[in-house]
């Protein structure tokens, strides 16, 4: 049974068991229509609390004019959504239909100043800060568009294979198959008639594979960094550029290479940062290859004519104002307030979107963000490991209500 409290939902939370000791939890948090700060209901791992724009810290601060064609560009892709909700497998449920309420009020309107912009995320949404249920602080990590030299044809410079979708990689999702099983995405192959796992790194580094070769690349350092963001500027020898996105994976596990180095006493911890993991394996080059096959999850990408790196809600990363969450939790397309330093203790207070998720991205409180493309944003992104706490923009209970 469900109920429904000023447009928001709240279900009973299911335990499923699969093969053997699978639990998956199915769930969904409601929030309040009051004023005054109140917790709303405490799901395992998850609580929001309503607070007041005063208790955002930097709100006056922000230059939202930066977010109109960000918040435009988030508009038109939830007009695409068919689905009742804006994601539905969130634990935080917002109604693609009072989202689409507040898309309409914000083409209607002259919107073009940073007051403007505030006046009207102030008329229409309402703060939430989001914690565990014990602690509202996380970790914040961050990311960048990486570069790469590559050729359309192989050569003794260009060697190795960036791969499309192979042909054979099959994907299923367990929930088509019978409701009462969790939504889970297996990717594999199909081998003597069985669903198989897919190739680890290993053997598709190492081994041809039925797949498309995209382009050719000059370093296995280069694009195993660019597996680990999704996505890239690849540079032609004539100077051409390409911008490379994510495609699929291989469904394997993913191991941090940063991880890797640790466990093996190959790096101290204070180094521990995306530029000093890479100029440690360009190093070693032996050692490279063999480390990094390691990490079994495999990225494959595509030619995109994006003006970014197109992450999961199908929109570009726009640097500074992206964020990728976990999606169990904050559904994609979600407006919400960051609050947590850069690497060189600047404040981050600002309005982020929800657009994007990450195979280490995992938790209530958890965030990437996204810096941007190049050199600059590598050393950024490489060193950025902030504590910090976000909140969700819900949509007030007026405009619930008008959509239903």
């Amino acid at each position: 049974m469900q109920t429904a409290i000023n447009g928001f939902w709240f279900l009973p939370r299911k335990m499923l068991k699969f093969l053997g000791g699978l639990a998956v939890v199915l769930s969904v948090v409601g929030c309040s229509d009051k004023e005054e700060p109140a917790p709303v209901e405490q799901l395992q791992g998850l609580q929001l609390s309503e607070v007041s724009y005063a208790k955002l810290d930097g709100w006056r601060d922000d230059d939202l004019a930066q977010i109109i064609q960000t918040f435009a560009h988030n508009c038109a892709q939830i007009s695409k959504k068919q689905n009742a909700l804006l994601s539905e497998h969130s634990e935080i449920k917002i109604k693609t239909a009072d989202m689409r309420q507040i898309c309409d009020d914000f083409s209607a309107q002259n919107i073009v100043t940073a007051a403007d912009m505030r006046r009207f995320m102030e008329a229409h949404f309402v703060p939430y800060l989001i914690s565990d249920g014990e602690n509202a602080d996380g970790k914040f990590t961050s990311y960048y568009e990486a570069e790469i030299r590559a050729a359309l044809k192989p050569d003794d410079v260009y060697k190795y294979p960036i791969y499309a979708r192979p042909n054979d990689l099959v994907e299923v999702n367990l929930k088509d198959f019978a409701a009462e099983l969790p939504d889970m995405r297996l990717s594999g192959r199909v081998e003597n008639g069985k669903l198989v796992p897919y190739f680890n790194r290993q053997h598709i580094e190492n081994n041809a594979i039925d797949a498309p070769v995209l382009l050719w690349g000059d370093d296995l350092v280069d694009i195993h960094f660019m597996q680990i963001q999704g996505s890239a500027v690849a540079a032609l020898p004539d100077g051409t550029l390409l911008r490379i996105g994510y495609a699929h994976n291989n469904g394997r596990p993913f191991k941090g290479i940063g991880r890797i180095l640790l466990d093996k006493g190959l790096i101290a911890p204070q180094d521990v940062s995306m530029p000093n993991i890479r100029a440690w394996l360009k190093a070693h080059p032996e050692q490279a290859a063999e480390l990094m096959a390691e990490n079994e999850r495999f990225i494959f990408h595509r030619i995109t004519n994006a003006d970014g790196p197109i992450g999961a809600f199908g929109l570009p990363l726009t640097a500074g104002r992206s964020l990728a969450v976990d999606k169990q939790y904050v559904p994609l397309g979600s407006v919400m307030w960051l609050d947590t330093v850069a690497p060189d203790n600047e404040k981050i207070r600002k309005v982020v979107f929800a657009q994007d998720i990450g195979s280490a991205i995992k938790g209530v409180v958890r965030g990437d963000y996204f810096w941007g493309h190049g050199e600059e944003a590598l050393l950024q992104a490489g060193r950025m490991n902030s504590v910090g706490r976000y909140y969700i923009f819900l949509p007030k209970a007026k405009a619930a209500h008008d959509a239903d």
